[in-house]
């Protein structure tokens, strides 16, 4: 999961149909566009977004974004996504201390992230501006401190600790990928939905790619008997984990000055 790029991306996009660099903002903590062009350039605008794979609901001016979620399948879609993250980022986490994998450590982190991200989607249906920015920046720090403490246990182990098992962070590797098909299954009939479905769907399908590499870190350890394909995965995730985490909380301090 990567929220600072896609919403890069977003700006980007819109940027091509036309829109000055100071006029779009997209915020990686409230995951609202803010947008100043004309009313005839927005189809422009909505089409080049739709073709990063994302769209986007427009807000009545001065009001507050239109409720989320409100399919009740789609809201039972992700308690299961939250329930799957949740759980398996605590037993991946567990399983990386019992392997001494750092990716694994890694990867649970992005289990938990996108887990609490979805569950703040759900609590946060109806919440104003204000107090979403306010549970972003409390989870951009927690989520902030959770990295730096696995990149910095990455560097530790980079010159005192012995290869991880590989098998076993094989194995928790390749359940991580089935809990992301499990999430991601759900999902499917609602991946051509608005904007907040359609990025769900999309960080659960991203997702997969990490849990690949750790399948290919894994792979390389047994292959040359060392730790570093480990480290370098966990260190690739956690950099883009604490990234993201920094974008989050930096979002969520303009959009409280800017509300």
């Amino acid at each position: 999961m990567d929220c600072a790029k896609d919403a890069a991306q977003i700006e980007r996009a819109a940027q091509g149909a036309g829109v000055a660099p100071d006029a779009v903002k997209v915020s990686a903590a409230t995951h609202v566009m803010s947008l100043h062009a004309p009313e005839a350039d927005l189809p422009d605008i909505e089409a080049a977004v739709a073709a990063t794979g994302y769209g986007f609901e427009r807000v009545a001016e001065g009001g507050d974004a239109a409720p989320a979620y409100q399919d009740p399948a789609y809201r039972r879609a992700l308690w299961i996504v939250v329930i799957l993250n949740l759980g398996y980022g605590v037993i991946e986490m567990v399983g990386g201390f019992w392997a001494g994998s750092q990716a694994l450590k890694a990867d649970a982190l992005d289990f938990i992230g996108d887990g609490a991200i979805t569950f703040l989607g759900l609590l946060a249906i109806g919440w104003s501006l204000a107090w979403r920015a306010r549970s972003a920046m409390i989870q951009g720090v927690f989520l902030g401190l959770l990295s730096l403490g696995v990149i910095a246990t990455t560097v530790w182990r980079a010159f005192a600790g012995a290869p991880p098992e590989a098998g076993l962070m094989g194995l928790f590797g390749l359940i991580a990928l089935a809990v992301n098909v499990a999430a991601v299954l759900p999902l499917l009939r609602f991946r051509q939905g608005d904007a907040n479905m359609r990025a769900v769907w999309l960080f659960s399908r991203n997702d997969a790619i990490g849990n690949a590499a750790v399948v290919v870190a894994a792979a390389l350890v047994w292959w040359l008997g060392s730790a570093w394909p480990d480290l370098v995965v966990a260190l690739a995730i956690a950099g883009l984990f604490l990234h993201s985490s920094w974008s989050i909380i930096r979002d969520a301090r303009a959009d409280l000055r800017d509300g």
